[in-house]
């Protein structure tokens, strides 16, 4: 009785109370955790959305052009060879396109047409011949001061243009598919994200191709061959520690050693990717001990029991087994090294690329870079392209994640 009366008394019932108001505040604290990440996470993508979706705009300029005999005689069987934006250029097309924007748009308008703008009719040309002959409405990209203008820029007088342009419905935002087709470029209306992508999924291939088998294997030597002496402890530290070193010490290292092996080869994604491949290793490595760990010694036993090599038991059951784990390492250290700028700076991946790289060797930027040197230019028309180029640099690593996530639970099996 005296028990029983001990366990009902107001003080146990009080300390009770308090332990289940302590468990439900740390429920709430938790939830509250998650749904402040997730405010934060909806606000970062609302955020660069908004401002993004005009990045993938340019401002153009709309107003007929007569293509008809009369105007441009050319044999239409020019427009279906190889150079046809040469034959068109000798054919006088840049001055038609000129002297018809100069009527529809008056004098100052036709200035504020980009002046490689003529390169797109002739495109358009080469792609439909039929063209040739008629009469047909062009819309061309105007400069940046034009666009600027048209956004609220600080010129008056391109405000003022805009704004009559405008009322005349000959100017207009409209979407800029060739946005992801051209490089980069000094005019935000002409700058492109072709040669950064492509840099970045060479540099990447690099990296992966480097990182991946190398880590791998140095996971498979350290768990299952390595002796346990002061030796492998001292490398396994050392592995630890370097997947903990800030990214500029690995762009000095390829500095010092790749650029003085490969004088030749500065800002090519060879050299970028190899340099991405050296901070990348690290996390693969540990992720890959800690799958190949994870993985039951009785698999071992079993198949050392019915007579497997040492080497059969590795890369037919032990290996198949971590892959999962191991690919969910390479995926981190991917997505670390996909968005790395420090590095690449410090090799020279940072210069002006107005063509994409033909190759491995050539010179070449990739995403984070051009993002970071638009974000730096005075014209406001960069900055819509900045966010653009990071909606698109999320993309890349949206799907080269779900490319990975598919082969993890493709090779996942349980036990």
């Amino acid at each position: 009785m005296n028990r029983a009366a001990h366990h009902s008394s107001p003080a146990v019932a009080a300390r009770i109370r308090k332990r289940y108001v302590a468990e439900r505040n740390f429920r709430l604290l938790g939830l509250s955790a998650v749904v402040f990440s997730a405010l934060v996470l909806a606000f970062l993508l609302v955020s660069m959305t908004s401002a993004g979706v005009n990045g993938f705009r340019r401002a153009e300029v709309r107003f007929p052009l007569d293509l008809t005999a009369s105007q441009f005689p050319i044999d239409p069987r020019l427009a279906a060879q190889a150079d046809a934006s040469a034959q068109l250029e000798a054919a006088g097309l840049p001055t038609l396109v000129s002297d018809a924007a100069t009527d529809a748009l008056g004098a100052d308008g036709a200035a504020q047409i980009d002046s490689s703008a003529w390169r797109e009719v002739a495109e358009k040309i080469a792609d439909d011949p039929s063209l040739l002959g008629n009469k047909i409405a062009v819309s061309l990209p105007v400069t940046g001061d034009l666009a600027s203008g048209l956004r609220g820029g600080d010129s008056p007088a391109m405000q003022a243009l805009a704004a009559r342009l405008k009322r005349e419905d000959k100017l207009q935002w409209a979407w800029d598919p060739g946005f992801l087709s051209r490089s980069d470029a000094t005019d935000p209306q002409a700058a492109g994200i072709w040669a950064a992508l492509k840099g970045s999924m060479l540099t990447m291939l690099v990296t992966l191709l480097m990182a991946f088998p190398i880590g791998v294997l140095s996971a498979v030597y350290l768990e299952e061959y390595a002796p346990r002496n002061r030796w492998t402890e001292w490398i396994e530290i050392s592995i630890n520690n370097l997947a903990a070193v800030p990214s500029i010490i690995f762009g000095l290292l390829g500095l010092a050693v790749f650029l003085t092996l490969f004088p030749n080869y500065r800002s090519a994604p060879l050299i970028g990717g190899m340099t991405l491949a050296l901070m990348t290793m690290p996390v693969i490595v540990i992720s890959a001990r800690n799958a190949i760990k994870s993985v039951p010694p009785s698999i071992r036993d079993g198949a050392l029991a019915i007579g497997a090599s040492r080497i059969q038991v590795v890369f037919h059951h032990v290996l198949p087994l971590a892959l999962p784990g191991i690919l969910t390492g390479t995926i981190i250290g991917m997505a670390r090294a996909l968005g790395e700028t420090a590095p690449l700076l410090m090799i020279g991946m940072r210069a002006f690329v107005a063509t994409p790289p033909d190759g491995f060797t050539s010179p070449s930027s990739v995403l984070p870079v051009q993002i970071f040197l638009w974000s730096d230019e005075i014209d406001r028309g960069f900055v819509a392209r900045t966010s653009a180029a990071i909606i698109v640099l999320l993309l890349f690593l949206l799907v080269m994640n779900g490319v990975a996530i598919y082969l993890r639970n493709r090779f996942e099996r349980r036990w």
